[in-house]
């Protein structure tokens, strides 16, 4: 016999509360924030949310439900729609049943009319405080049922969070933050590359008018989900508003037989009224409890040296292995060998589709590098691209039928290469195998598995858009090829930043944050990385002193010192750089591998700046040590410059302060960098009366290290 349906159900995790509303037929989020007391109930809240009836509209308006519903009269986006031949589409279901498990609930509802049952799965996380979502549709009915939209639960959004912080970009600058005020009608963002994408992250942080880093209100979501996707934000006329977040299906790409069923991507919320540092802590806590594979646990983020920038497709055994030597002498402890190996690529137009050793440049195989390679000490990775095919090569020539198009177009290449269909049994199993041969003959602890092209014919061989299931191919292949090589590590890259989401996390260990490694750049793309990820997952490289990309000529202080914060890494032609250059370089990995745990395990404060500057801190969770980084990204209006106000530490406790990097700091007078090492500081005199800073060139930086004294 079920159980009845109570009127309201609520969970707390340490710092959050969710009550849902099941007073209705459809359930909806009364309240989702701080945590509530004991004193507090769902029964006072619900009366402070009593509405009165709004001019020329129904006595009552249909709900924000979790799945808000076109039979029920909801004027905004469905949160599902369906229809079967163009009948059966207002959906408008009833709860049948409501179950608990420790912080989550699973809402099942029917509804009759379109033959469908809805599963919602709610809840929090309690450690992290991690709102966690997803809608479960299922086809009661005995024919087809057409699915156009299928989003992730409904986040009613409070009236006074009337600010929308969303992400853009393009290639080499990524995870750009822009801003813009709600407004009455619809935010939307949509993403159509068959990735996570460059220019869309499936994220978006809607806050109060005067939230800061600090301090303030804000709700963060994110869509974990490696293809389309699309991101709304609407404001009713009656001020009501709501987010939804969900996959972006293409035409006729979502149908469920009988008895079928298709589940949202899961949206990961967190809510503050702590400020935008603390809302990522929630994110970054939620990584490293629940995604962060147990494996990784506790283990040191080696120190990468990879072959690109120093080679690109010129590669050679023994140029091969004197990069190496310099690698080993600054001190990185993995070597990873990027593109060009392989069967007859000598550029990005030949070759990819023929995972097999390139006999011309390795005519015994990769055995005389691996081996001159871990002599160093250091482990070797090797880049590949799988699912990608150029058509010159002995793949494409046998088989141009395994690729993804849109009949009868012309094929559209990119890069000089197509899209490999994953959707195709045989061609999964041609990946695998070419792989499991790599992995199995040669000791290869790391892939750096790319893809440098959108989808934008996604078609498979019958017609059809595969998007979906293109991604849980991928899935599929990436966890096939774990289950067989448990102890890989894999690192997700798109171009750079074109696939970085807590879906590719669930088989992937780093993601490669963006192909610029122009360090003032790096700066901002990693303060939008930050907001959703720790940082042990951002790949960091410290790239050449001339940015192929930019042009910027930047120093060798100012690269390593903003790669530092992230899983550190080195892209530059090593044989190229003069004793003075390598010698700093090896003191950042040093510096590096020094406060490696406190970077790759602490707390990210980040601090409130002005246009031409860059401040953040990493703090223990003990409060007993932390790191901070103050960048100087042009020239200041003013001759002096202000204080850098410390936040996150304990006010009660005492620090001792120094510069560590760079390793000779400099002003052109005498100033608080010749006197600052050793002083012993409160807490409370760093944030609330703050440090003079020193007069600086641009495109500098400081990093200061605070230990309790």
């Amino acid at each position: 016999m079920p159980n009845a349906i109570q009127p309201f159900y609520t969970v707390h995790s340490r710092h959050s509360s969710l009550v849902l509303d099941c007073r209705g037929t459809a359930p909806a989020i009364l309240y989702w924030g701080a945590r509530l007391g004991e004193g507090t109930s769902p029964d006072m809240l619900a009366l402070l949310a009593t509405e009165q009836e709004a001019p020329a509209c129904p006595p009552e308006q249909a709900p924000i439900s979790l799945s808000p519903e076109l039979g029920a009269g909801f004027q905004g986006n469905p949160g599902i729609q369906v229809h079967r031949q163009g009948l059966q589409w207002a959906v408008n279901a009833q709860i049948e049943s409501v179950t608990q498990n420790n912080t989550y609930f699973t809402i099942v509802s029917i509804c009759v009319g379109t033959q469908v049952r809805i599963t919602h799965r709610i809840g929090l996380d309690i450690d992290s405080d991690m709102l966690i979502a997803s809608t479960e549709l299922c086809n009661l009915g005995d024919n087809n049922l057409w699915v156009e939209q299928c989003n992730a639960p409904s986040i009613p959004l409070p009236m006074d969070h009337n600010k929308i912080m969303g992400f853009q970009g393009r290639w080499a600058n990524e995870f750009q933050r822009h801003s813009v005020d709600r407004f009455m009608g619809t935010y939307l963002r949509e993403n159509r590359s068959g990735r996570t994408s460059h220019d869309s992250f499936p994220g978006v942080i809607i806050h109060t008018e005067h939230c800061t880093e600090s301090a303030g209100h804000a709700y963060g979501l994110h869509l974990g989900w490696s293809g389309n996707h699309r991101i709304r934000i609407e404001e009713q006329f009656t001020g009501r508003a709501y987010a939804q977040l969900g996959e972006l299906f293409c035409p006729g790409e979502l149908s469920l037989e009988p008895n079928k069923s298709y589940c949202s991507p899961v949206l990961y919320g967190a809510s503050t009224n702590s400020g935008l540092s603390a809302l990522s802590g929630c994110f970054h806590r939620y990584i490293r409890s629940k995604l962060t594979d147990a494996r990784m646990a506790g283990k040191s983020k080696s120190v990468h040296f990879n072959t690109w920038e120093a080679m690109y497709f010129d590669l050679s055994l023994q140029r091969l292995k004197a990069l190496a030597d310099s690698a080993a002498q600054v001190g990185a402890e993995r070597f990873v060998l990027d593109d060009g190996w392989f069967k007859n690529r000598k550029s990005d137009g030949a070759g990819l589709g023929d995972w097999f050793v390139d006999q011309g440049i390795f005519p015994d195989g990769l055995s005389p590098l691996i081996d001159h390679v871990q002599a160093r000490g250091m482990e070797f990775g090797l880049w590949i691209e799988p699912e990608m095919v150029n058509p010159d090569s002995d793949l494409y020539r046998a088989h141009p039928d395994w690729v993804l198009s849109a009949e009868p177009a012309p094929v559209i290449l990119s890069r000089h290469q197509l899209v490999l269909d994953l959707t195709r049994s045989e061609v999964q199993d041609y990946l695998f195998d070419c792989i499991d041969k790599l992995l199995s003959q040669y000791p290869i602890s790391y892939l750096k598995w790319d893809m440098n092209r959108i989808i934008n014919q996604p078609g498979d061989a019958q017609g059809r858009a595969v998007t979906h299931k293109q991604t849980v191919a991928l899935y599929k292949l990436l966890s096939r090829i774990r289950g067989a090589h448990p102890q890989l590590e894999i690192e997700s890259c798109a171009s750079g930043g074109g696939r970085a989401d807590f879906g590719i996390l669930a088989y992937t260990d780093r993601i490669w944050t963006s192909d610029s490694n122009d360090a003032l750049d790096r700066l901002a793309i990693q303060k939008g990385f930050s907001m959703f990820f720790p940082a042990e997952l951002m790949g960091a490289h410290v790239g050449p002193k001339d940015c192929h990309i930019t042009g910027r000529s930047i120093s060798m202080a100012t690269r390593a010192g903003v790669a530092m914060f992230g899983d550190m890494g080195i892209e530059a032609n090593l044989l190229d750089m003069d004793a003075e250059e390598k010698a700093e370089l090896a003191a950042a990995v040093a510096l590096h591998k020094q406060h490696r745990q406190l970077i790759h395990r602490g707390d990210l404060v980040r601090l409130e700046t002005q246009q031409f500057e860059n401040s953040f801190g990493v703090v223990a969770a003990n409060r007993e040590e932390a790191l901070f980084s103050y960048g100087l990204l042009a020239s200041s209006p003013n001759t002096a410059p202000g204080r850098l106000h410390f936040r996150g530490l304990d006010a009660d406790q005492l620090y001792r302060v120094n510069i560590i990097w760079p390793l000779q700091p400099s002003s052109s007078s005498a100033s608080i960098l010749e006197i600052i090492n050793g002083s012993v500081i409160s807490g409370d005199a760093l944030k609330n009366a703050g440090l003079q800073l020193p007069i600086m060139q641009p495109e500098t930086l400081l990093i200061f290290h605070l230990q309790q004294s």
